[in-house]
């Protein structure tokens, strides 16, 4: 391997190399899925056991105890629970080193010639590469929060680019290798098409110039091939990582592509894997919780929130996995409408998690908000304690703020100056959150959203004093209203509500992210309408002329996955005209 590979700082932490191994590989990747079935049955305790004995000298036992503390510090993320989970990654990454072929310069000199000789590669060594890859895929995330500044980011950087370097040689051992063993290379083979397909699939959801950036490096990502890989994973039963690539899909399909991209997961596809993962694991809080996201995502919010709640309650080991039921159960109910319950969990959060107490504080608020007149004289006070707390609790992460709260600053700022008051504060989070598409799953959950956002616009209409927000606020309904209407299918109505959120550019005092996102809006609604080449030039419009503006990371996210798939759209439509007809 690259001699670079094994100077780097992180390695060098670990300067005792373990103790040899009395364990060979096939008891340690058996005693592997042993631990990984405990743990999707709530065993924690009983995984950890099998692993921890063993995580000084085995590479398998050292990833999973790794990945056992990575999770906890993910859940946590408590200095504590990092700096053990760092710790236990530089160790593994030891180990790993420990395993891996060894090449001198002769050989690696060699490497630049002649393709690598893989049969000369063992059982172990193989294993090892790819262990390795893992370790430092998990490094480098943990890197990232680990301090604040430019030189951590560059250090994830190089591990990242480690990492990458990584899996494509354990491609190439893949494709080249000729394997003896079925079992050696299902376990191999699992844990491969799961580091390659996520990285396409991480890389392929970045904004455009970012991507040239990572492929001017060596970087590259593609949706169809992250997918491919990871499903290639998936039917790869009995293997140790087949799990991981579960994981990897219901991520992806469920969670991420709603949050990142106007586009559809695959719920049927989502349906099959959870039907067989809940008769494998009936009260893994994992797929309890994939389950709960999978009807949320469909519409279906009762039978949404009776999963989350199964999944909060079938384990008390780990509660801070509880704080993402409650984000959940937060806006399954304020999708039905119903404040008072989603204010609870929202309770919940602001009380117990330690991620963004700015953040939780303003959504307790803005969801209180939306109770209006039911509003007891207890909740008018919370809501203005909430407010005046929100901004102390500002932190950074990685050397810099989080959007959302700067956003949630900005609004608590606002409702002291509108006398404490916002338009509909909640409903504003949801679009911003991207969750009007669940709305459009059933049409009684969009009308009720509309009547309450129509109820808003008629009293904007009716105010007799002017303030120097009206047209942020007047902006905002009807973009919220132009929403609803296109999950209604009712586009030349949404359309001409966008037109007005445009025109009111030049009068907006504070909320300047209303229009390049309403410009999206419309480019979506263009879409419906089968009109390609007005969506294209105003997604190019809202990308390269404005800037500035809040949550703008998260609206270039979205419109790179638009442009992309409207790349697609016009290739397919293309493809379909007859030759003839094309001059």
């Amino acid at each position: 391997m690259d001699s670079a590979d094994t100077e780097d700082d992180f390695q060098d932490a670990c300067e005792i190399q373990p103790m040899p191994c009395s364990m060979d590989i096939d008891t340690a990747m058996e005693e592997a899925r042993s631990a990984v079935h405990y743990f999707f049955n709530n065993k924690f305790e009983e995984a950890r056991e099998i692993l921890k004995p063993w995580a000084e000298t085995s590479m398998y036992h050292a990833v999973g105890n790794s990945v056992f503390l990575f999770l906890e510090a993910m859940l946590t993320f408590e200095q504590g629970h990092i700096e053990a989970a760092s710790d236990a990654l530089k160790h593994c990454i030891a180990v790993c080193n420990k395993y891996r072929k060894k090449s001198t310069i002769t050989e690696s000199i060699g490497k630049m010639v002649k393709k690598t000789n893989y049969e000369q590669y063992t059982t172990e060594e193989i294993h090892a590469e790819l262990c390795y890859a893992e370790s430092l895929l998990l490094k480098s995330m943990l890197t990232f929060i680990e301090d604040e500044t430019l030189v951590s980011f560059i250090k994830a950087g190089l591990k990242i680019r480690l990492c990458y370097n990584s899996y494509k040689e354990c491609m190439n051992i893949l494709n080249t290798r000729k394997w003896q063993h079925e079992n050696h290379k299902i376990h191999f083979e699992s844990g491969v098409r799961m580091g390659i397909g996520a990285f396409n699939l991480m890389i392929s959801l970045l904004p455009g110039r970012v991507i040239k950036l990572l492929e001017f490096i060596g970087f590259s990502g593609s949706r169809h091939v992250g997918l491919k890989e990871l499903e290639l994973g998936y039917k790869l039963h009995n293997s140790i990582r087949q799990i991981l690539c579960v994981m990897a899909l219901l991520c992806y399909h469920l969670i991420v592509i709603h949050v990142f991209s106007h586009f559809e997961g695959d719920l049927d596809f989502c349906d099959e894997i959870l039907k067989h993962q809940l008769q494998l694991y009936p009260d893994g809080v994992w797929f309890l919780f994939f389950k709960g996201r999978l009807e949320f995502m469909k519409g279906n919010i009762d039978e949404s929130i009776s999963w989350y709640t199964r999944s909060w309650k079938s384990q008390s080991v780990w509660p801070q996995f509880h704080h993402l039921c409650f984000w959940e159960l937060t806006w399954t109910n304020s999708i039905k409408c119903d404040w008072r319950e989603a204010s609870v969990y929202a309770g919940f959060l602001l009380e117990e998690s330690r991620w963004s107490k700015t953040i939780y504080s303003y959504q307790k608020a803005a969801i209180l908000i939306m109770l209006g007149e039911n509003m007891t004289a207890e909740e008018k006070s919370e809501i203005e304690n909430l407010m005046r707390n929100a901004p102390q609790w500002k932190q950074r992460i990685a050397g810099k703020s989080l959007p959302m709260e700067k956003f949630a600053i900005k609004k608590t700022s606002r409702y002291f100056t509108q006398e404490n008051s916002l338009v509909l504060p909640a409903i504003e989070l949801m679009y911003v959150w991207n969750l009007f598409k669940v709305l459009g799953k059933k049409h009684h959950l969009v009308l009720q959203m509309y009547k309450i956002i129509e109820k808003a616009l008629v009293r904007l209409n009716e105010q007799q004093e002017r303030t120097d927000y009206d047209a942020d606020n007047r902006a905002l309904v009807l973009l919220l209203k132009a929403a609803c209407l296109r999950q209604m299918r009712s586009p030349l109505q949404a359309e001409e509500c966008l037109q007005t959120v445009l025109s009111l550019e030049k009068k907006l005092k504070e909320d300047l992210y209303l229009v390049p996102y309403a410009m999206v809006e419309l480019a979506f609604v263009c879409k419906d309408m089968g009109d390609l080449n007005r969506a294209s030039q105003l997604l190019e419009d809202a990308k390269k002329n404005y800037t500035g503006y809040s949550l703008e990371s998260r609206l270039h996210f979205k419109i790179h996955a638009f442009q992309a798939d409207l790349e697609e759209t016009k290739q397919s439509s293309d493809e379909k005209v007859p030759e003839s007809s094309k001059f």
